[in-house]
């Protein structure tokens, strides 16, 4: 790697405690950057950085505003180590997006996806106590990943988060989340390290489940239940705050619950006491017991 490149990486891991998967993709947006444009970074220009956006020809003004936002963040960085005077992004315009709404699950269709995994099987028990993490708890599919047996206080109702940037939340988990990962762990397969020791979610190698085997199951479970939308891991998350919304629970909370800094509806930021929000959210949830489950539908391993 271009030493430049893993001096900025150290940078964003240490300094700004980014996640692993968000440094990867600004060091990737960089070195294919620095790769088309071959000369030195003190004499990058604006138009350079227009020219190179408007060269990646089939991306969408989205991604082309990610790319700006990965370029901008290096030669902010530059200007920090004292290598450049100005960053050359400032005078780059973004690209104009159009509000992104991701597709919502009913209730119903959440019903029906969490009904349709078989959980005879210990695959089938973690399937189902990851569906119900997603959506009961709201997880980033990493932090779904990354959960860790140590941060589970279902006794207390809650479980810890490590989320973005390394910042520590507290989320209300309810009646059906607990029982799920609880059955789930009582048939978790051996941990094949120590580095999986604690890790809640595995595969049947013992180790680490990956984001893509979440997606993969996801999809599955989706065609398995006749669910015909366009749904990831991300889905259950979108749905657990519009759910939340719509039955009454307050902006402010579900903003605390994803770990968000911000929503772009509302520009206030209020920290709740977690006996407060705890409530409101269990209280607003949807799925907060446990209900009777119909029959499962047939199961296909991953």
């Amino acid at each position: 790697m271009n030493p430049l490149l893993r001096d900025y990486r150290n940078y964003l891991k240490i300094e700004r405690t980014m996640s692993r998967n968000t440094v990867a993709s600004y060091c990737s947006d960089m070195e294919m950057f620095l790769a088309a444009v071959p000369i030195d970074v003190k004499d990058i220009v604006p138009s350079d950085i227009e020219d190179y956006l408007q060269g990646r020809t089939g991306i969408s003004k989205r991604s082309q505003a990610r790319i700006l936002s990965s370029l901008r963040s290096f030669f902010s960085w530059l200007v920090i180590e004292g290598v450049i005077a100005d960053n050359p992004c400032d005078k780059v315009d973004s690209p104009k997006l159009g509000r992104f709404l991701p597709d919502v699950l009913s209730v119903e269709e959440v019903s029906a996806i969490m009904d349709s995994v078989d959980v005879s099987t210990w695959q089938g028990k973690r399937d189902r106590a990851i569906l119900e993490v997603l959506y009961g708890c709201g997880l980033r599919v990493s932090e779904a990943v990354e959960l860790k047996i140590s941060c589970l206080y279902f006794d207390e109702g809650f479980i810890r988060i490590i989320g973005k940037g390394n910042k520590e939340r507290l989320v209300p988990a309810g009646e059906m989340a607990a029982d799920a990962v609880n059955e789930y762990l009582e048939h978790r397969p051996s941990p094949y390290d120590a580095k999986s020791d604690d890790l809640v979610f595995l595969n049947r190698f013992g180790r680490s489940l990956s984001r893509q085997s979440m997606f993969k199951m996801i999809k599955k479970q989706a065609l398995i239940a006749d669910v015909r939308k366009e749904i990831s891991p991300h889905t259950f998350r979108h749905s657990f705050a519009t759910h939340l919304v719509e039955n009454g629970a307050d902006l402010r909370l579900v903003q605390e619950m994803l770990g968000h800094e911000s929503l772009t509806t509302t520009e206030i930021y209020t920290h709740v006491d977690s006996t407060t929000w705890q409530k409101e959210v269990l209280d607003h949830h949807p799925r907060p017991e446990k209900k009777n489950q119909p029959a499962r539908a047939e199961y296909y391993y991953i």
